[in-house]
Formats: structure tokens, sequence, C-alpha cells
């Protein structure tokens, strides 16, 4: 008889307190160093914080993976009462969270982990998957394996409305903000779901608005392809109005059984900055 399944994954899935509890997610925060200061993602610090700060003082925040020691002081506790742990990471392309979470599950019987290839809830859709087979009473050994076999049928992207963020972190050089400044241009920024690296795709000319409906329209119309029961629409703190404009294209262009509205966390919002909104789902 297979154990019971505990689910876990990093803070950086980006689902909601009420999702969370749903889907009995646990969920570990990733670090946050603003100058001296050291946070807990979404635990001492949430997104606006950093937006006032950046304001106050024009320093961003940095991000650290959670290390081996944490990994394993945390999966104790649920292997001690007689749980496996399923464990879903950020993508192993952009932190060190997947191989330091691996090297704990090698050290702990009854870990196992999934490299999301992504961030956000482009990992929160997978978080959603592994728990909809643990709900059906499929072993972690097998919910793992299946999890990390839809990794490359995520699609997740996000347009952004300011290179400003990306620029004072170090990922884009002042030339190509002051460009994309000058022409009006919302980059929209692709996970590949096979590294989990991210690159620049289609960049929009005009206003957010026109950028937002044009994307919306891009990503989904006409796709025979694409999983209907879920898909979300993740913000890094953005207006009620454009998120029900998104929500409307996106209703236009596709029938989803669930429309999920999630807000990112400090890890994705200090790297893109305020109105930065994307929709992620999955294809067949």
């Amino acid at each position: 008889m297979s154990k019971k399944v505990i689910l876990c994954a990093d803070s950086t899935c980006d689902l909601s307190a009420e999702l969370k509890e749903r889907y009995g997610v646990h969920t570990y925060p990733f670090h946050v160093s603003l100058g001296e200061e050291n946070y807990r993602d979404g635990v001492d610090l949430v997104p606006d914080d950093i937006y006032r700060i950046y304001n106050e003082k024009h320093i961003l925040p940095k991000t650290a993976a959670i290390n081996v020691a944490e990994y394993i002081d945390f999966f104790r506790p649920f292997l001690e009462k007689g749980y496996e742990v399923v464990h879903l990471n950020l993508g192993a392309a952009l932190s060190a969270s997947h191989n330091n979470c691996r090297l704990a599950a090698e050290e702990l019987e009854g870990v196992y982990v999934v490299n999301s290839c992504n961030l956000s809830t482009g990992m929160g859709l997978l978080v959603l998957e592994a728990a909809d087979r643990i709900a059906a009473g499929m072993s972690a050994k097998q919910v793992a394996e299946e999890v990390q076999a839809l990794a490359e049928k995520v699609q997740a992207s996000f347009v952004l409305d300011t290179l400003e963020f990306l620029h004072k972190g170090g990922r884009c050089s002042a030339l190509a903000m002051m460009g994309a400044n000058l022409l009006q241009l919302k980059p929209c920024i692709e996970v590949d779901n096979t590294s989990g690296k991210m690159g620049v795709g289609k960049k929009y000319r005009g206003s957010l608005d026109k950028a937002l409906q044009q994307y919306v329209q891009d990503q989904l119309k006409d796709r025979t392809d694409i999983c209907t029961n879920r898909i979300f629409i993740t913000h890094s703190g953005i207006s009620e109005e454009r998120i029900a404009l998104v929500k409307a294209a996106v209703e236009e262009y596709q029938k989803f059984d669930e429309i999920l509205i999630t807000r990112a966390g400090c890890t994705i919002s200090s790297h893109c900055g305020p109105n930065t909104l994307g929709v992620l789902f999955m294809t067949k």
C-alpha cells in the first residue's frame, strides 16, 4: 500500500493562499535581501515593499536559493509522520534551488523532486497537476515522474510595462531600456519550457492596454493544442481594470473551465517591476 503523499513547492510557484489551501500545497520561502536586511519571500516581504523601497532608496533586492540543510529540515517532519514528499522547484536554469533540493533528497528516503523548468505560475500549473494526481491516489514516485514529463507542456510568458527593473538588476542595457521607452515598446518575456531559460519574444508597440490585448490574442487565438481546464492570469501588481481587460480577452479567444488570477511574489516582481502581466497555461 502506498504511503500518503505531501505536496510541497518553492514559494516561487506564486500560488495564492486560497489555492495552496484548496490543493494542500506546502511552500518554502526563497530568501530575499535588501541591503543588510534579509527576508523570506511572501513572509516578511511582499512586492509592494520592494516597490516602496526602490522608490525611496533606488535599491533592488537580491534573491537566494534555499540551501540543502533547509530542505532537509523542511522535509523531515513530513517523513517522520509517515508521508512521502513530492517537491517542485523553480527551474534549474534559473536557480540553484533544484540542485540543492535534489542533494537533500539523496539524504532522505521518500522525497521526490521535480525540476519545473519554469517559474511563477508556470511552475504553479505543474503543482496543481501534481495535486490532481495525489488526489487520485497515485504514489509519490509516479506523481513526480508524470509531472516532470509535463514540464515541456507549460506555456509561460509575461509582458513588461518597463525595462527599468531589468536594467537596474543588470539584465538589460541602458541603451535597450532607452530605446524601448522612446519607441513605447512592451517586450514579451518567454520561458523555454525545455531548459527554463528566459528570452525576449515579440515586442509590442503602444499603450500597455493595447499591448496586453494583442499579447492575449497572440497566445490564444485559434489554437487547438491548449488544455482548457485552467489558465493563470498572473501579475506583479496591476490595476483591476487591466485584469478585467485581459480576462475578457482570454474569454474571447478560448473557453477555460477555470481562470485563476494570482499575484506574483517577490522573486518575479523584483526582476520585472510593476504592471507586468502574463497568461500561463498548458498544451496537450
